[in-house]
C-alpha cells in the first residue's frame, strides 16, 4: 500500500500573541506550505525586515492577522514547487518577492505567481530581499502619488534605510534633484553613493536652514517623509507652492497648523503599498524591472541577521542610531 506522502518540516518564526520583540518565536516543527493554483513554493535564501511588521507585531497597526502568524513578505530563493495554472515559473529560478501568503521568516514560503519576479544573476538574494516592499513603496511615493516630474526637487528625509535608498535612486534615474538627510556620516556617505545629489545630517540643530539656502526661496517640491511623527511640522516650512509631502512612515502623533498648507496650497498624502490596485502594483512591477535591466537599481543591504536572531533585528530596527540599508535575515 503506496504511505500517504508525510510532509516535511521546516523552520519558522511564528507569532502566537501581539506584543514586543520577544513574541517572535522560532519553532523548528512547522510543517512546510503546500502551494495551490496560482501560487509558488519558495526556498528562501533572505527575507527582508520592515518597519512596518514591528507595528503589525505590535498589535497597533489597522491591518491585524490572525493568530498565529509569520512575518515577513519580501523574499528572495528559489522556487521549490508550482500550484497548478503557473506557468511563468519552474522549480530551480531564482526569484523575489513582494508579498508572501504564508510569511518570509521562514524556511520555505508560499506566494501568489503574481507577486513574484524573476531575480537577475547580477543580484544576490540578500539584494533581492531588498526590492520588493521599499522600491514598489519609493515608487508609488514619487510617482502614483506624489506625482513627480523631471526637474523637480525631491527631499529624501530619512534617507539612508531601504525606502530612503530606493528613492534616491529612483528619483535620480528619472531626473529629479535629489535632497536627502541621514542620521550618521556613513549614512550620508551612502545616499550621496545612491542618487542624492545632496546630504544632509537631520541630526544637526541647523539643518533645515541648510535646506533651505540649497533650495532657495522656491522650496522643494516634493518630500518622502520616513518619520512624520517628527518632521511633519518642518516639512511644511520647506515645501514649494504647490509642494506635497508624502507620509510614507509615522511612530505616533505630531501637532502642525494647518495653515502652512493654505499659504502654498501643498499637500500631506499618505502612502500605502497595501493599498495599490493590481495595474499600479504592475507599473511599479515594469519600473523596477526596468531598473534592475538598466543597472541604476541596485540594492543596498545594510545589517544582516541569521533567522535565529529575528528578535534582535526586530529592536535594532526600530532603535538603530542611523539605518545604512536594507536589514535582511539569511536563511
Amino acid at each position: 500500500v503506496a504511505m500517504a506522502a508525510t510532509r516535511s518540516v521546516m523552520r519558522a518564526v511564528r507569532v502566537f500573541e501581539f506584543g514586543g520583540p520577544e513574541v517572535l518565536k522560532l519553532q523548528s516543527d512547522v510543517l512546510v506550505p503546500v502551494p495551490k493554483e496560482n501560487q509558488v513554493l519558495i526556498k528562501v535564501h533572505a527575507c527582508g525586515v520592515n518597519p512596518v511588521e514591528t507595528y503589525i507585531r505590535s498589535g497597533t497597526y489597522a491591518r491585524k492577522p490572525v493568530l498565529p502568524y509569520t512575518p515577513g513578505s519580501d523574499v528572495a530563493g528559489v522556487i521549490e514547487s508550482v500550484g497548478e495554472h503557473v506557468t511563468a515559473f519552474k522549480k530551480g529560478d531564482r526569484v523575489f518577492t513582494l508579498e508572501t501568503l504564508s510569511g518570509g521568516y521562514a524556511e520555505y514560503a508560499v506566494a501568489a505567481a503574481n507577486r513574484v519576479f524573476p531575480l537577475p544573476d547580477k543580484l544576490d538574494f540578500g539584494q533581492g530581499a531588498a526590492i520588493g516592499v521599499p522600491y514598489f513603496t519609493a515608487y508609488r511615493a514619487l510617482f502614483q502619488k506624489g506625482c513627480a516630474k523631471a526637474g523637480e526637487s525631491v527631499l529624501v528625509h530619512g534617507a539612508s534605510g531601504g525606502v530612503g535608498l530606493a528613492a534616491c535612486q529612483i528619483a535620480r534615474a528619472c531626473g529629479l534633484k535629489v535632497l536627502g538627510t541621514a542620521g550618521t556620516e556613513e549614512g550620508m556617505n551612502v545616499i550621496l553613493r545612491n542618487g542624492a545629489h545632496q546630504a544632509f545630517n537631520h541630526r544637526d540643530p541647523n539643518y533645515t536652514e541648510r535646506i533651505k539656502a540649497c533650495t532657495g526661496p522656491g522650496g522643494v517640491d516634493i518630500i518622502i517623509e520616513m518619520l512624520s511623527n517628527v518632521n511633519l511640522d518642518a516639512d511644511l516650512q520647506l515645501l514649494s507652492y504647490a509642494g506635497r509631502v508624502m507620509v510614507v512612515g509615522c511612530r505616533g502623533r505630531i501637532e502642525i497648523n494647518p495653515r502652512d498648507t493654505m499659504s502654498k496650497e501643498s499637500s500631506i498624502i499618505g502612502v500605502s503599498l497595501f493599498l495599490a490596485t493590481e495595474e499600479e502594483r504592475h507599473e511599479c512591477a515594469t519600473a523596477v524591472l526596468d531598473g534592475i535591466e538598466a543597472g541604476w537599481l541596485k540594492p543596498v543591504v545594510g545589517l544582516e541577521y541569521p533567522l535565529e536572531k529575528v528578535v534582535q533585528a526586530h529592536e535594532d530596527i526600530i532603535c538603530s542610531s542611523g539605518a545604512r540599508g536594507k536589514m535582511v535575515l539569511l536563511l
